[in-house]
């Protein structure tokens, strides 16, 4: 245990693991070997951390979820309780394909609901949300909300979380957050917000 972040005593961290400064890491976690753990993480109980994986800034990792080689969440992601993320998208018990590792990457401020799956080889977009129980099969536009088995994208959401004003098909459009008057346009098919 460090002075720097809080583990359980129940919790494994393994020689070489990097744990920022105000991180907790509770009952019955691993944080396995050449992984990098921000600062003010939150993991929940029973959270594994595979060998080589980065996770950002102020994430929080709820109860039961793995983050396996080959899985990186930059700052401010939410992975709610037992989210399911993979790294070989055919796996078989008998066939060594650790050589064939897909990278997922999961951008800035996403949250991924409890029990959602994201197959591996994509990426979730910045502040995108996807629904508890969806199946992610393919990469997931900035702010873009999903929802459902395959997922699909159903709208956009803003960074504070609430449900935008516009739909998929809309386009040159610019619309305001209900709840915290943000601004964002859609040109071109991509969301992007408005900064003063």
């Amino acid at each position: 245990m460090s002075d720097a972040y809080f583990a359980h005593e129940t919790a494994c961290i393994d020689d070489g693991a990097a744990i920022g400064a105000g991180t907790r890491i509770w009952h019955f976690c691993h944080i396995m070997r050449d992984s990098k753990l921000g600062t003010n993480c939150n993991l929940g109980q029973n959270v594994v951390v595979s060998p080589g994986c980065t996770i950002g800034n102020n994430v929080k990792i709820q109860n039961n979820v793995s983050i396996y080689t080959g899985v990186e969440l930059e700052d401010d992601v939410f992975c709610g309780p037992s989210m399911v993320f993979t790294n070989v998208i055919n796996p078989r018990s008998h066939v060594e394909r650790k050589h064939e590792y897909r990278p997922t990457l999961v951008k800035r401020g996403a949250t991924i609901g409890a029990n959602a799956t994201v197959l591996c080889g994509h990426t979730l977009g910045k502040y995108c949300f996807i629904g508890a129980g969806a199946v992610v099969t393919k990469d997931v536009p900035d702010y873009g909300l999903v929802v459902g088995n395959p997922g699909r994208l159903t709208g956009y959401v803003c960074v504070c979380g609430d449900k935008l004003p516009m739909k998929v098909a809309d386009d040159d459009l610019e619309v305001s957050c209900g709840s915290c008057s943000r601004e964002f346009a859609r040109q071109s098919g991509m969301v992007e917000e408005k900064i003063a």
